[in-house]
């Protein structure tokens, strides 16, 4: 299989499309059985993020394309990226305002994009001017939203961001039938962060695309500590998607751990091929690759395309486990705790997650943005499951082994290593190639 095809809606669209429909394309893998992967790749210049195209749609994977963006254009700054595209400045992503719409269209063409599903990432809080240049363009994806895109990644108050998350929701709803926006709340500070609250942000955010519009969606989530959790996390994930998002096209997205990654190639490898056994096996659509590369320098193309083709090969065969079943699911139970206590704040979605962050009902560990309460904190437990250390104002309870529990900097510290230790020590007695299906 090389690349993603998909047939276009019958309908005639309001915005001319350079690409296949994400989220269809998406569905219709899906509907096949296939995995689909994609990098996270993002090149200043036409001909570099030309060739990483070309070459991520001539994978031996099903996959989609990614035009990651630059972070002046992340922030709004369009002048130092015109700047630096003139001195032949680094930039560390595509500049997609600064090239402006002819540019980025003539690129997609050249990749013979019609059949190939692309979506554009970028981590902006007031992503408005980017929705307009990509909508331009004749793309129809993204991703971010209002919380997942503001809290960990700018001090922009939460309210600006929810204001221009709705703007422009509205605005991928009326341009493009069908525009896919995916929430990235299932990636706060993920490493660190109990899955319960990434499923519950990534659940809301869904909730808040639908009522501006949107009928293509994604939620994601984070791989974590815990293979069994993590299968717990996406089992409850799907079951409040289930429940919230009717009237939706919607499918679930696995980023492979988002934290510090192993520094042996056969470990990084061993965690790569993990996540794609944990998305498999638990009927995931799509899956976000990291290459072996990530602990020592910025990933190359080929990086990607073999991250892309092991992850599709570690998935091959694997079917989702049809007995898992969500009665006494722990993640579920605190999701929809969570859920529903920001439900009952507002009708109006936006409303609702600014008044929860401000009564301190969702709170991210260890994010330190004003909106932010910073009451929360999480631990790893004997199990290497993360769990709650406390929990301030959130509906939830602390699974802390005594009250006066604390976390020291060593602590915190042996956290953010713990799944690169784990996979590091652990490949020292595998074989270099070893798949991972003996997880499950």
């Amino acid at each position: 299989m090389t690349g993603l095809v998909a047939s276009r809606p019958s309908r005639p669209l309001a915005q001319r499309r350079a690409t296949a429909p994400f989220g269809a394309a998406v569905a219709a893998a899906a509907a096949r059985g296939q995995l689909v992967v994609q990098p996270r790749m993002g090149m200043p210049r036409v001909p570099d993020m030309l060739a990483g195209l070309r070459a991520v749609r001539a994978a031996d994977a099903t996959a989609v394309g990614t035009i990651t963006l630059d972070s002046y254009t992340r922030v709004g700054d369009h002048d130092s990226a015109r700047k630096a595209l003139r001195d032949g400045s680094d930039l560390n992503g595509f500049p997609i305002v600064a090239h402006g719409a002819d540019v980025t269209r003539a690129m997609l063409a050249d990749v013979d994009a019609p059949d190939f599903a692309i979506q554009v990432r970028h981590g902006s809080p007031l992503p408005i001017g980017i929705v307009e240049a990509l909508l331009d363009a004749g793309l129809d994806a993204t991703e971010g939203g209002p919380v997942s895109y503001c809290l960990p990644y700018s001090r922009t108050p939460l309210r600006e961001a929810v204001d221009a998350w709705a703007r422009s929701c509205e605005l991928l709803a009326e341009r493009v039938e069908g525009a896919h926006l995916e929430s990235f709340g299932g990636c706060m500070l993920g490493q660190l962060c109990p899955p319960s609250l990434l499923v519950a942000i990534s659940v809301l955010e869904g909730i808040f695309f639908k009522q501006h519009g949107l009928r293509s969606v994604s939620l994601s989530y984070a791989q974590g500590t815990s293979f069994q959790q993590d299968s717990d996390a996406i089992a409850a994930l799907r079951a409040l998607a289930r429940e919230y998002l009717g009237g939706v096209q919607w499918h679930v997205v696995l980023y492979s751990y988002m934290g510090v990654f192993p520094r042996t190639e056969a470990g990084a490898l061993a965690l790569l091929r993990s996540s794609a056994v944990l998305a498999a096996a638990t009927g995931t659509e799509r899956m976000i690759v990291k290459t072996p590369a990530e602990a020592h320098r910025i990933p190359t193309v080929a990086d990607n395309i073999l991250a892309l083709e092991e992850a599709a090969l570690a998935a091959d065969g694997i079917a989702p486990d049809a007995a898992a079943s969500l009665t006494g699911n722990p993640v579920l139970a605190e999701a929809r705790l969570l859920v529903d206590a920001v439900l009952e704040l507002d009708e109006d979605m936006g409303q609702a997650l600014l008044k929860a962050f401000a009564r301190g009902y969702l709170d991210v560990p260890f994010c330190l943005h004003a909106d932010n309460a910073q009451r929360s904190r999480s631990y790893i437990d004997a199990a290497g499951e993360l769990q709650w250390l406390s929990t301030g104002s959130m509906p939830i309870a602390s699974s802390a082994p005594t009250a006066s529990a604390r976390l020291g900097a060593e602590d915190f510290l042996g956290m953010l290593s713990h799944v690169q230790r784990s996979f590091d020590l652990a490949a020292l007695d595998a074989p270099p190639l070893s798949r991972t299906k003996e997880l499950l």
